[in-house]
């Protein structure tokens, strides 16, 4: 039993056949963003409609069908889940040690009492860094409670979270989109999340300055935009430097806290003006300094390490397990231990057009090595560190208290879990039956425009998953067919999937919700949609711009 995919199996037609491709993208597209079904109902069944066109339409063994299906959904749930699962675990970990409340007053000093750099500072440096550990709504949550806390009416504090979380996402969770593009495309991960550093630094650029236009409108932004911009480039830099001279990975964590580090060394020479009329203008009262009883004066040098302790460590676990090659090659030792695993039968059996088995049936088990263990690796340490008294009984917690909330944690997000697991495979299965290389050979039809189209597929992808994870998931292998067919460099447009993304995450209907539901309104996603669409639209058009310009000799030069 062998089965080679073909991209003509109905009626010798490439657009029927491509067509007939797109029912199971349509079937999840409209139970999810129409019938509005949970997403892992709508994956369930999306899954579904893949097989039966595989098995009917493209022909494909229905044995060899299943066993996709099978690895697609152990590709989903390691290493994808795992990686989700401990980024939020460790975030987990500083929330129930008592330490996160001290970086919350770390951005209080920072700010000095100016609203709107707070705001900047708390949704698109912290929230970048969140975005970097746990990504999946995480950060939205999380710094839309904490604009709330410091004077932000509801709408306004979700549109500046959700705008701000457009930049990071590309690298979001560990750089997970681009692991994930890499693994379905082959394309090395390593080049993909170079040319994506070579896209949404650009957008980067820009966002803080947007945000000061949603805090506090036009005034705002002739009031701050200095150090808005300075934050802006120094986290744009950063993600261009780390994604391609250093570690694609770790590219949203150590932008963040460039960016972080900038704004405060600027704010040190340059304070805005007008920081007391905008708190009026918003209808927040004037900040009252803390006197010396006051909690924030007790924020000590040691207290404010150890707040930051757990992302910088983070860093220095993945530089030692990428970089260090000094007497001994870490990176090649852990590399060592991986598992390559021949899917069962299916390996033997599908088989490319020079009758070879295809190298996307062979599984890699990187139980070591994987950027999930080594956020595990790092959660287990700041565990035990926290764990550690300060001589005053505060801030004390227990090594299996962290266990505890690891498995918590993991209950919790079982349904993310599960859409992850059906996603992978919903993609596996189009990919090794042939569906997507039909659907992106039909696409090819445009020739060089495809370029400026590709981010849009990375939009909507994202736009009605919530996770541009997922849009990579299925749509990095269709976006390399089309550029293989086009004469385009597939890694530009499976880079341009992923950018296309970051945009579309601020107004998926997930985003949306969660964060209504962090400000106190709910069911008025509507309101919120309106609110932040055009800024998805308009930084869309920008990226379709520049990757088409990318795929030309005008801004060529930009690739790797």
């Amino acid at each position: 039993m062998t089965f080679t995919p073909v991209t003509d199996p109905v009626a010798g037609s490439v657009a029927v056949s491509a067509l007939i491709g797109l029912i199971p993208l349509l079937t999840f597209f409209v139970l999810l963003a129409i019938v509005r079904t949970s997403a892992h109902v709508a994956g369930a069944f999306a899954l579904l409609a893949a097989l039966v066109v595989a098995v009917v339409a493209y022909q494909m063994p229905a044995p060899l069908a299943g066993l996709a299906a099978t690895q697609g959904a152990v590709f989903g749930a390691f290493p994808v889940f795992w990686i989700v699962l401990m980024a939020v675990w460790l975030y987990q970990v500083t929330v129930l040690s008592g330490r996160f409340e001290d970086l919350r007053r770390i951005f209080d000093r920072i700010g000095n009492g100016d609203l709107r750099i707070q705001a900047i500072l708390i949704a698109f440096c912290f929230g970048g860094l969140l975005e970097a550990l746990a990504g999946f709504g995480a950060p939205v949550a999380i710094t839309a409670t904490m604009l709330m806390a410091i004077g932000l009416k509801p709408l306004r504090a979700a549109a500046t979270v959700l705008v701000a979380n457009t930049a990071p996402v590309a690298f979001g969770a560990i750089a997970i989109p681009i692991t994930t593009a890499g693994a379905l495309t082959g394309i090395p991960a390593d080049h993909l999340g170079a040319v994506v550093g070579r896209q949404t630094p650009l957008l980067a650029f820009v966002v803080p300055l947007l945000l000061l236009l949603l805090v506090d409108g036009v005034r705002g932004l002739r009031d701050a935009w200095a150090p808005a911009l300075v934050t802006g480039i120094a986290f744009g830099i950063a993600q261009f430097l780390c994604s391609n001279y250093f570690s694609y990975e770790l590219t949203d964590v150590v932008a963040s806290l460039v960016g972080l580090g900038a704004a405060m060394a600027f704010l040190r020479v340059w304070r805005p003006r007008g920081a007391a009329e905008a708190r009026a203008r918003l209808g927040v009262p004037a900040a009252v300094p803390a006197g010396p009883g006051a909690a924030d004066a007790t924020l000590t040098p040691a207290r404010t390490w150890m707040a930051l302790f757990p992302y910088l460590l983070v860093i220095v676990v993945f530089s030692v397990s990428k970089l260090w090659r000094f007497g001994l090659d870490i990176p090649a030792a852990l590399a060592a231990t991986d598992l390559k695993v021949n899917w069962p039968i299916l390996h033997d059996a599908v088989l490319g057009a020079d009758g070879k088995p295809l190298s996307s049936t062979v599984y890699t088990f990187q139980w070591l090595s994987g950027p999930g263990t080594m956020l595990f690796i790092s959660g287990l340490i700041i565990a035990l560190v926290y764990s550690l008294n300060d001589g005053r009984g505060r801030y004390r917690l227990k090594v299996s208290d962290a266990l505890a909330e690891l498995w918590r944690t993991a209950v919790k997000m079982r349904f993310a879990a599960l859409t992850i697991v059906l996603v992978l495979a919903l993609a596996y299965v189009m990919n090794l039956s042939g569906q997507t290389v039909a659907i992106g050979t039909w696409l090819a039809g445009a020739g060089g425009a495809f370029a400026f189209l590709s981010p849009i597929l990375g939009w909507i992808g994202t736009a009605v998953t919530g996770s541009d994870t997922s849009a990579n998931a299925l749509f990095a292998k269709l976006q390399q067919t089309a550029g293989q067919h086009a004469g385009i460099d597939p890694a530009l447009l499976v880079a341009a999937n992923t950018s296309g993304g970051v945009v579309g995450k601020l107004i998926s209907p997930q985003n949306l919700a969660i964060a209504a539901t962090s400000v106190g309104m709910d069911g008025q996603e509507s309101t919120i949609l309106r609110k932040v669409v055009w800024w998805s639209l308009g930084m869309l058009l920008v990226l379709c711009t520049l990757v088409f310009l990318q795929s030309t000799p005008v801004l060529g030069w930009m690739l790797p």
